[in-house]
């Protein structure tokens, strides 16, 4: 599994700006993008369907597991992955410190939202993989 540059995701997780867009049924076209919370936990971006698992992007993409987000002036190809037991306490903590001063937040760390939290993580695309393969032979001769 990839993991998030550090840079990256810190970047990501101090902004405010963050659109998500899984794939739609097709598994090629990216879904309308949506804009949404996001906290960083350890190496990992979370985030939640403020409508629960109701929400039409949570549905998306817990269904077809990959996307793209757009944030802090980056879009990242990205793996979906819905979450759940104690790291939901941590993620909590972290939208009460980002997210403190909106009236939005209870709502955020409510049960109906808790069962809506997904794990964004990058994905490999076959552009990074000829990337990362050019690099090694480059250092190999």
């Amino acid at each position: 599994m990839a993991t998030w540059n550090q840079e990256e995701l810190k970047q990501i997780a101090e902004s405010d700006d963050l659109h998500i867009s899984p794939f739609r049924e097709d598994g090629a076209t990216y879904g309308t993008p949506t804009w949404i919370w996001s906290v960083a936990v350890d190496d990992a971006l979370y985030v939640r369907g403020y409508n629960g698992q109701s929400s039409t992007w949570y549905q998306a993409a817990v269904r077809q597991k990959v996307g793209r987000i757009v944030a802090a002036g980056m879009a990242k190809e990205v793996t979906f992955e819905p979450v759940g037991g104690p790291i939901n306490e941590r993620i909590d903590a972290a939208y009460c410190a980002k997210y403190r001063d909106s009236s939005y937040l209870k709502p955020m760390i409510s049960a109906r939202a808790r069962s809506a939290t997904v794990r964004i993580m990058p994905r490999e695309t076959v552009g990074d993989w000829i990337e990362h393969v050019t690099d090694e032979q480059s250092r190999k001769g």
